[in-house]
């Protein structure tokens, strides 16, 4: 619970601690099929169009997202309308009817969104990359699974998966905006106090160290090339967290990031081009991305290369990581100014961390990095045998990307 009594608006989220992870191959896209379906008609809401009545019909708005490792759903409303909220997301996950005409005609709209996603080179290319990054292994799957995985879920196995995984165990209620915590606290008891509970799902550890450098060329007819490289980097309770985002800032986070700099204002080379983080549980990613013409990818991307040996050799100047701790302070303190942000920051840390830390806390861990923590940490994340190269474009074999990290 997060009270902030200066909004007007206030969010809930219910985290459920499930997601692409968890999923045997042969089920692969249920956990996403299963948040789908909980909109779709519930024993007190029975219909798609009663649940986006309920929420719409007093200006709210409500929707949900699958990941890795969890699934959210969430609503935003006016202070005066959290009941609406409350009663709304507790029936999602408490009563729903997979009903299964609905069922099957979700199947063809999760098709039709796997296929909107293929058809979006620079979202289709972050599949790619985990695929070569976690190869055979759940962390490299798509989220949404496949054509043929969705198809293959039956009823019986979407309820047993969901009777598994959703329960009080493996669920976290957030709220955070402006409400009284003894009203709403007295409401979802009401309401999720007698949800039993059951054993955790499990899921399988992170692949052992890859020995080389891997990629992955798909050579397609379109205007722009893709790409990422992807490098292995840490969990989300690694004590060299706050490090590595400040690493990440300096390296492709933002305008004013050497890879923004370099590869797009100085050179030429990219409309698009930055760097991400994503922290898992036990392992984690630093990913580049860049979109370019076709025949300057090889170009590209050896610039993009000789700026992740230069952070490898070269201290960092202290200009350059103030001004990176200054950007992450500065966007944290912007992102907490959400009642969702306020309460989605709560929730993540209650489920996988051992303790949550203030916001207070984060600024000050920010503050402690040092020239030699990412000097240390980059020399670290930075080795060229575990690159991971996924590229979509006219690239036919793609031998002049492939060369650059392959040696």
């Amino acid at each position: 619970m997060v009270p902030v009594s200066s909004f007007q608006s206030v969010s809930m989220g219910i985290f459920v601690g499930i997601g692409s992870r968890y999923e045997a191959e042969a089920e692969s896209g249920i956990s996403h099929l299963i948040e789908h379906m909980l909109f779709k008609g519930t024993k007190n809401l029975p219909t798609a169009r009663i649940i986006a009545e309920t929420i719409e019909g007093v200006g709210g708005v409500s929707n949900a997202y699958t990941g890795q490792e969890t699934t959210v759903y969430y609503a935003k409303v006016a202070a005066s309308q959290l009941h609406i909220a409350v009663n709304l997301l507790t029936e999602l996950v408490r009563n729903p009817l997979f009903e299964p005409n609905e069922l099957e005609k979700e199947r063809l709209i999760i098709g039709e969104e796997i296929n909107m996603v293929y058809d979006i080179p620079d979202s289709w290319i972050n599949i790619l990359v985990d695929q070569v990054m976690w190869p055979n292994h759940p962390l490299g799957r798509s989220v949404a699974g496949t054509h043929q995985s969705v198809a293959a879920i039956s009823r019986e196995e979407v309820i047993s998966f969901f009777q598994g995984s959703y329960h009080p165990q493996n669920v976290l209620v957030a709220v955070g905006g402006a409400f009284e915590p003894r009203e709403v606290i007295a409401q979802i008891t009401s309401l999720l106090g007698d949800w039993q509970s059951a054993a955790n799902p499990t899921y399988e550890g992170p692949p052992q160290a890859q020995p080389e450098a891997r990629y992955h060329i798909e050579d397609r007819p379109i205007e722009q090339g893709h790409f990422c490289l992807a490098l292995p980097g840490l969990s989300r309770r690694h004590p060299d967290r706050y490090a590595l985002s400040v690493l990440n800032t300096i390296l492709g986070d933002g305008m004013s990031s050497r890879l923004f700099l370099n590869i797009r204002e100085d050179k030429g080379l990219a409309y698009a081009v930055d760097s991400g983080l994503n922290f898992l549980q036990d392992t984690g990613s630093l990913v580049v991305y860049a979109g370019v013409d076709p025949r300057r990818a090889p170009e590209a991307l050896g610039a993009i290369l000789e700026e992740l040996e230069r952070l490898h050799e070269d201290p960092v100047p202290i200009e350059e990581l103030r001004k990176a701790k200054e950007y992450l302070k500065g966007r944290l303190v912007l992102g907490l100014e959400d009642s969702f942000s306020r309460a989605a920051w709560i929730a993540y840390q209650a489920l996988f961390m051992d303790h949550i830390k203030s916001s207070d806390d984060v600024l000050a861990a920010y503050d402690a990095v040092t020239i030699a923590d990412v000097q240390r940490l980059a020399q670290e994340i930075i080795n060229p045998t575990r690159y991971n190269l996924a590229a979509v474009g006219p690239f036919g074999q793609g031998e002049a990307l492939a060369q650059l990290i392959v040696r």
